[in-house]
């Protein structure tokens, strides 16, 4: 990865910070399907409320770079994502590369019996502030969470419902 693809900063944004948050969702739907919606960047806008995401470089696989920007009135803010692993049906790995949200991050299928599929999405953020981040984290982890876990709910119905991806 080249300097230009913010490759000088990948391996710092890569390691785990301490905000930590997990979602778990099973989807009545094959891993392939469930995976293929994943990997819709694009398509994340219909689940992720307030959010745009577009592939900014590549075509979304590893070495891509994926921007998600959130709107709500005034205030956004830019999520900017290097996909750097991609391991069809299983495993999409990510790292926040923009100035704001770092650390790394992984979307994994896990197929089950009767064609379900266990959806998990775990972020690892480096917490901005130093220690008043640090400080700040146990308050706002469970809106974190519970926003991670209804996005990952409403992807879930819209793969069941054949509209994604």
């Amino acid at each position: 990865m080249t300097a230009e693809q913010g490759g000088d900063d990948l391996p710092e944004a890569a390691r785990p910070g301490a905000g930590e948050v997990t979602a778990t969702v099973i989807v009545d739907a094959p891993a392939e399907r469930v995976f293929a919606a994943l990997l819709a960047w694009e398509r994340q806008s219909d689940w992720i409320p307030f959010t745009r995401v577009r592939v900014v470089e590549g075509d979304g696989r590893e070495g891509s770079l994926v921007e998600a920007l959130t709107a709500l009135g005034p205030t956004e803010l830019r999520d900017e994502m290097r996909v750097v692993r991609v391991d069809e049906p299983y495993e999409i790995g990510v790292v926040h590369c923009g100035p704001l949200l770092r650390g790394p991050g992984v979307l994994r299928c896990t197929p089950l019996a009767r064609d379900r599929t266990q959806v998990v999405w775990h972020e690892w953020f480096h917490l901005p502030g130093g220690t008043a981040g640090r400080v700040a984290w146990p308050v706002i982890w469970p809106g974190s969470k519970l926003g991670l876990t209804r996005a990952l709910r409403r992807f879930g119905r819209l793969v069941e419902q054949g509209r994604l991806p």
